[in-house]
């Protein structure tokens, strides 16, 4: 029997769970989905007589193993943390493994004992990572066989509201990913080269050195650099390229306030803080300001920043920071604590719709000739289960463990979805779900 276990139901996996719960139902193969919590795993299958809803702690060994061992593949779902667990099992029980996560350390140090077993691990084939790896790779592969040469690749990628859904919220952004992740973002140096040149920007200018990418049809967005753009010279094959950047796109106006916060230090999660019983918001953000009674902090900040600007001011007050009430979070860092604060905020309403943008963009000389070539994917949310973001993870997650079943990826190893043989059949399946990069050229 053909047997696939997903493990972890959270919100991103709903997608995931209807595709494969289709294919197998079309090829006679069996689909289990296991979750601590069995009401979860029973949400997204109760549409779907023929998939199996378990509940499964993954802290019972015994009970872990055995359904890893009746499995033929595992998709985890799961927090990054409990991967290295997962995929130890797999490889114990000669087990296939699938992940949308970055490739873990504890995984990476078993490369030769997969490749030596023949399984088949697939890492990294989300949205990012993972269609940012094959929509580059389909155009750096194309033109590198032409004999062409690529001097510039940068990579955009950003989870926002969609176009009409910004709902009185001046930032234009809400939640919909890992909330923590993205009060954290951009944490440490960004590392990047141009034209030749090692760029290393620290955190507290990060938000300062923004670009403008132009989306047609939508508009220009603002973005920042991501923390690593460096190590994909080689993951792409471009180890001697002079201009390499990856980023995270916001929009306008979104990067200059949230430099407000950092500048603060509202987003730092180094110290733990323990407020007393009562502390307000404004008495939050006082805190951060030097000591004047006889200025608001607003006067205060406007005297730490100068040229802050009243669409700034007015973003800060919308998420309460000058507010006389009581804080909800009183422990914690002071990330932490804004977190508490913006999840209010940011959330989700049932009526939103969210909107996930990527570009690509390169150069290419050709002889005497140079051309730039944009890539671009925009997807929208269909409701808040079939998001942007959980297609755009679960749609491709969802494919190589279809296109593997099938018998479409002879490569075995610890692998990543830059291969052609991989990321060629994938993107074509993508195509049917409305997942497609549209490619255009202009004057370089």
């Amino acid at each position: 029997m053909n047997e696939i276990l997903i493990l972890g139901a959270g919100k991103s996996t709903p997608v995931l769970i209807h595709y494969l719960a289709e294919k197998v139902k079309a090829e006679g193969w069996n689909l289990t989905v296991a979750d601590l919590e069995l009401t979860s795993a029973q949400r997204w299958c109760k549409d779907h007589k023929h998939v199996k809803a378990i509940g499964l702690d993954l802290g019972d060994n015994e009970k872990r193993r055995k359904w890893i061992k009746k499995a033929n593949v595992v998709v985890s779902m799961l927090p990054p943390s409990m991967h290295g667990l997962v995929s130890q099992d797999c490889l114990d029980l000669d087990t296939h493994f699938f992940s949308a996560s970055y490739t873990d350390k504890s995984i990476k140090e078993k490369e030769d004992e997969i490749q030596e077993k023949g399984l088949f691990f697939l890492n990294e084939c989300g949205l990012d990572p993972g269609l940012d790896h094959m929509s580059a790779m389909k155009i750096i592969h194309r033109e590198q066989s032409s004999g062409h040469h690529i001097s510039l690749f940068k990579s955009f990628c950003g989870g926002l509201l969609a176009p009409g859904h910004r709902g009185g919220n001046p930032w234009n952004y809400k939640f919909t990913w890992n909330p923590r992740n993205v009060v954290l973002a951009g944490r440490g140096v960004s590392t990047f080269i141009r034209n030749g040149y090692l760029k290393f920007i620290p955190y507290h200018m990060l938000f300062k050195r923004k670009e403008s990418v132009e989306f047609p049809g939508l508009g220009t967005y603002e973005a920042y650099p991501n923390r690593d753009s460096l190590s994909y010279r080689s993951v792409y094959g471009l180890d001697n390229i002079p201009t390499i950047l990856r980023g995270t796109l916001r929009n306008r106006g979104f990067c200059k306030a949230w430099d407000v916060l950092v500048m603060l230090g509202l987003t730092d999660d180094s110290i733990e803080l323990d407020l007393p019983k009562g502390f307000s918001p404004l008495m939050l953000t006082n805190s951060f300001l030097p000591y004047d009674p006889s200025r608001s902090p607003q006067e205060k900040i406007k005297q730490l920043i100068p040229d802050i600007d009243e669409e700034t001011f007015a973003k800060l007050d919308w998420l309460g920071l000058f507010k006389s009430g009581k804080l909800d979070k009183r422990k914690g860092s002071p990330a932490e604590i804004l977190l508490s604060l913006l999840e209010k905020k940011w959330h989700m309403e049932p009526e939103d719709r969210d909107m996930v943008l990527m570009q690509h963009q390169f150069i290419v000389e050709q002889g005497d000739k140079t051309k730039k070539i944009l890539s671009d994917l925009v997807v929208l949310g269909d409701d808040q289960i079939k998001t942007a973001m959980a297609k755009t993870v679960g749609y491709p997650l969802g494919a190589a463990v279809y296109l593997f079943m099938k018998g479409k990826f002879k490569s075995r190893g610890l692998l990543l979805p830059t291969l052609k043989e991989i990321y060629q059949p994938i993107l074509m399946e993508l195509a049917n779900y409305g997942i497609e990069f549209k490619e255009r050229e202009e004057p370089a």
